[in-house]
């Protein structure tokens, strides 16, 4: 403070013209919920850099908005950093709710399918680098200002966060949100996006779409019957672009949709209005 009423009274004085004042950058506005699982986009002044817990944010758009993610297992708090184009620093730090998760058991599953032989791990572990790569390419375009609604409606049959139990042996915990709907059923855009991968067989997820909302923001859905996309194409939000199944490990048909920010897997249910309520509006 005593810099800037020393630039005034010398401006008042006749000595300086010009002379700038050093004001202190506003604290990044945010929208969203700092949770576990949770997204939150952010706002700051163009042409600051921004780095989460010590890591750099590689995309942040030329207006300065920027994606935060938080994992499941995500501890806290968060501590948000801004580097100005003058050299300085400022350190903003935030609580980040934790969450209780389901335990989700799945049984009647192919043993191929819990515990993959040998002989397709190298299947598995080229889906996996494909998955890789259509997340490394970064859009600073920013889709996801379309806002989201949910790809299909119906009863939930899965949810994110949640530890999968499968044949009665602990895994991973389950990433997306599942919406069990018949085979064939319509999978729209939930936001606009590109495409940024459409494999039609992948072991696990089966016939596999992706789409990338802008700033590290990507959609994965899994199980599909058909995909009626290909890479590269611009889709907007309610637009048709696959059809519900029951392909890769799949006990029956539904749509498993999942979100990532980079690398970090959130939860795709906190973009969307409650399925109960969402339901609830169609049928009046």
């Amino acid at each position: 403070m005593r810099s800037k009423y020393v630039a005034v009274a010398l401006t008042l004085m006749g000595i300086v013209g010009a002379m700038p004042l050093m004001a202190q950058a506003a604290e990044p506005v945010f929208k969203g919920s700092f949770i576990q699982g949770g997204i939150v986009f952010g706002e700051t002044t163009p042409g600051t850099a921004v780095e989460l817990d010590g890591e750099k944010i590689d995309t942040i758009a030329p207006d300065g908005n920027f994606v935060l993610g938080f994992s499941r297992d995500y501890e806290g708090p968060a501590t948000v950093t801004l580097l100005h184009k003058d050299g300085s620093t400022e350190q903003f730090s935030y609580p980040v709710t934790h969450r209780t998760f389901d335990i989700q058991r799945i049984d009647g599953l192919p043993k191929k399918m819990v515990t993959p032989d040998p002989a397709v791990m190298d299947r598995i572990h080229d889906d996996s680098r494909q998955a890789r790569e259509a997340r490394v390419a970064r859009y600073d375009q920013e889709y996801y200002k379309s806002g989201f609604i949910w790809p299909a409606t119906g009863p939930i049959s899965g949810v994110y966060g949640s530890q999968r139990i499968l044949n009665g042996e602990p895994r991973a915990p389950h990433w997306g949100v599942d919406v069990a709907v018949p085979s064939g059923t319509p999978i729209v855009a939930p936001a606009d996006g590109v495409v940024t991968l459409a494999h039609p067989d992948m072991y696990f997820s089966g016939a596999t779409l992706f789409v990338d909302h802008g700033l590290g923001v990507v959609s994965a859905f899994l199980h599909l019957s058909k995909i009626d996309v290909k890479v590269g194409d611009v889709v907007h939000q309610g637009e048709v672009i696959a059809h519900s199944g029951a392909s890769g490990r799949a006990t029956g048909p539904h749509l498993d949709w999942r979100v990532n920010v980079g690398a970090t897997r959130i939860d795709a249910a906190l973009l969307v209005p409650p399925m109960k309520q969402v339901l609830a509006g169609a049928k009046k």
